[in-house]
C-alpha cells in the first residue's frame, strides 16, 4: 500500500492531471466541467490513498471516465429533458443528418438508463476509446469472457430498444 503525501500529491497531479484533463474534456465537451471533474478525480484518488495499491494512469483513466460519466448521469437527473421542446427545436432548426444524430443521442440514452453504470462505462472504453477486449477487461477489473458476455447482452438490449423506437 501506499501512502500519499502533500509534496507526492503536487508530482502525481503534475504527471497525470493533462492526461486526466484530456479525458474529461473529451467527455464532457466543455472546458468548465471538465476541470471540476478533473478536481474529483484527483480528490477521490486522495480520498482512498489507503486503498491504493499502486498509482498509474489507468487509474487515473478509469476513474476519470467513471466522474465524468457519472456528472452527466446525475445533470440529466437533476435537468430531466423536455422532449416536446426538443422535438420542436430539432423540427425548426437542424438539417436531417443533425436530426439523426439527436435521435441516435436519445436511443443511447434510453439503452443506457436502464443498465448498468458498468455497461456504459464498457461500451465507452471499447467501442468510443478503442481498446480490445483485454485492454476494456483490465480497466474495468473484469474478465474478458465478462466484458464480452456485457456486450453481447447490450447489444441484444440496444436491438430491442432501437425496434421499439422504430415501431412508435
Amino acid at each position: 500500500m501506499k501512502t500519499l503525501s502533500n509534496s507526492d500529491f503536487s508530482e502525481i497531479y503534475q504527471k497525470f492531471a493533462p492526461m486526466v484533463l484530456r479525458r474529461c474534456r473529451a467527455i464532457l465537451k466543455d472546458e468548465e466541467k471538465a476541470l471540476d471533474a478533473m478536481q474529483d478525480v484527483f480528490l477521490r484518488i486522495m480520498e482512498s490513498k489507503c486503498k491504493i495499491k499502486e498509482l498509474c494512469s489507468s487509474l487515473f483513466y478509469v476513474t476519470a471516465t467513471r466522474v465524468c460519466l457519472n456528472k452527466i448521469r446525475s445533470e440529466k437527473l437533476r435537468s430531466g429533458p423536455d422532449f416536446e421542446v426538443i422535438s420542436e427545436v430539432i423540427a425548426d432548426e437542424f438539417s436531417e443528418l443533425e436530426r439523426e444524430k439527436i435521435e441516435a443521442g436519445m436511443i443511447l440514452e434510453s439503452i443506457f438508463s436502464t443498465r448498468d453504470s458498468k455497461d456504459s462505462l464498457i461500451a465507452t472504453l471499447h467501442f468510443v476509446d478503442g481498446l480490445t477486449l483485454e485492454e476494456t477487461a483490465e480497466q474495468v477489473g473484469m474478465s474478458v469472457s465478462g466484458v464480452r458476455k456485457r456486450l453481447s447482452e447490450l447489444k441484444k438490449h440496444s436491438l430491442k430498444m432501437m425496434s421499439k423506437a422504430i415501431i412508435s
